[in-house]
């Protein structure tokens, strides 16, 4: 697996976190460790693009609830596009997470509340230096209620001027959903000594789980 060199990923968090040292995201090839048996469970889907999919993913997977998180690209009007190709902006594709949830154990508004502060949804197409379309911040509906919710909540966001600069975060119809390479899958899990987990998603991931610590599954 030829290694690719991402940009260096520097991610704001509003309220907790902390702007850490920069790391290049060297890549290797990684195994899928998810909870796949969940038929017999009534699921729901919810389908964000908040930046770089391995912090998003590693947020995600640690939620009660959250049963599945895939990494992925979506949007754009390439089927199934490589990682490459959404790099060098010629699909229209977005990273993302697609995140499988069971409705009675955790909301689709808790989920937006962690969206929403797991990221800065105020610079367009740019999460810190990583900076590309594929890193817009975008909340893709799959029903009219997702709209109405995340539409009233980035509305009582702007209200409260917790932020000083607008609100860009898009808001559009579900269109289409690729998973990324299997080596993406997974990665802080199976990749916690890497340069980049250890020194930007792990910091994010420990305050993460102090703010967020009733929401989170038993290790």
């Amino acid at each position: 697996m030829p290694i690719h060199l991402l940009n260096f990923k520097k991610i704001v968090f509003l309220n907790i976190y902390l702007t850490t040292a920069l790391f290049s995201c060297a890549q290797k090839k990684t195994t899928m460790n998810t909870t796949t048996n969940f038929s017999a469970i009534k699921t729901d889907t919810a389908t964000f693009g908040e930046g770089c999919f391995w912090c998003t993913e590693a947020f995600f997977q640690r939620l009660k609830g959250v049963l599945k998180v895939t990494s992925g690209y979506g949007g754009g009007f390439v089927e199934n596009p490589t990682y490459e190709q959404v790099c060098d902006h010629t699909t229209g594709h977005v990273e993302l997470a697609e995140i499988i949830y069971d409705p009675s154990v955790i909301s689709f508004d808790e989920l937006l509340e962690i969206f929403w502060k797991t990221h800065d949804p105020t610079t367009a197409n740019r999460q810190g230096n990583d900076i590309g379309p594929q890193y817009k911040s975008v909340i893709y509906y799959h029903n009219l209620l997702q709209k109405e919710k995340a539409e009233h909540y980035k509305a009582e966001l702007a209200k409260s001027g917790a932020w000083n600069n607008p609100i860009i975060t898009t808001i559009e119809p579900f269109k289409n959903f690729y998973p990324a390479e299997n080596y993406h899958q997974n990665y802080y899990n199976d990749n916690p000594n890497q340069g980049y987990c250890r020194f930007v998603i792990q910091p994010k991931l420990e305050k993460f789980e102090k703010v967020f610590k009733a929401k989170l599954k038993k290790q």
